[in-house]
């Protein structure tokens, strides 16, 4: 009877069934090993991201920490003051040049910049070479 048992589970191991079932249970359990493999990439890339995204963040409050320390300051005040205030340090004297006559850096009067601006770079070059007559 004990030889007939064993013939029979010989006979169930060694059949295309057993050997189906066998197969089967293998490809899930790879199928299972490669999802589980893949959550577990997914999961550290978006670690790496977050990682990436903490340390710009900080240098963004750095950044920003050391804006407001500028803003805050004296210098700050007193830049924006002369700017946009138009103020003035104690013995300090402001001079306003009156636009209208006044030369540029070049030397040319307004009416001389308007009457060239309307003439071709080539052509401006030419007479800069060849004719110094100041016109």
């Amino acid at each position: 009877m004990s030889e007939s048992k064993n013939e029979n589970w010989k006979h169930i191991f060694y059949s295309r069934w057993f050997l189906l079932v066998l197969s089967g249970l293998a490809v899930l359990l790879v199928f299972s090993y490669i999802q589980a493999y893949y959550q577990e990439y997914k999961v550290r890339a978006e670690i790496d991201t977050l990682h990436k995204e903490v340390l710009n963040l900080e240098a963004k409050k750095i950044k920003t920490v050391e804006i407001l320390k500028y803003v805050q300051s004296q210098a700050f005040v007193e830049e924006k003051g002369r700017t946009e205030l138009n103020l003035l340090k104690p013995g300090e004297k402001m001079v306003i040049i009156p636009s209208g006559s006044l030369k540029n850096d070049i030397g040319q009067s307004e009416p001389d910049l308007v009457k060239w601006s309307k003439v071709n770079n080539p052509i401006k070059w030419f007479k800069f070479f060849f004719f110094k007559d100041n016109n």
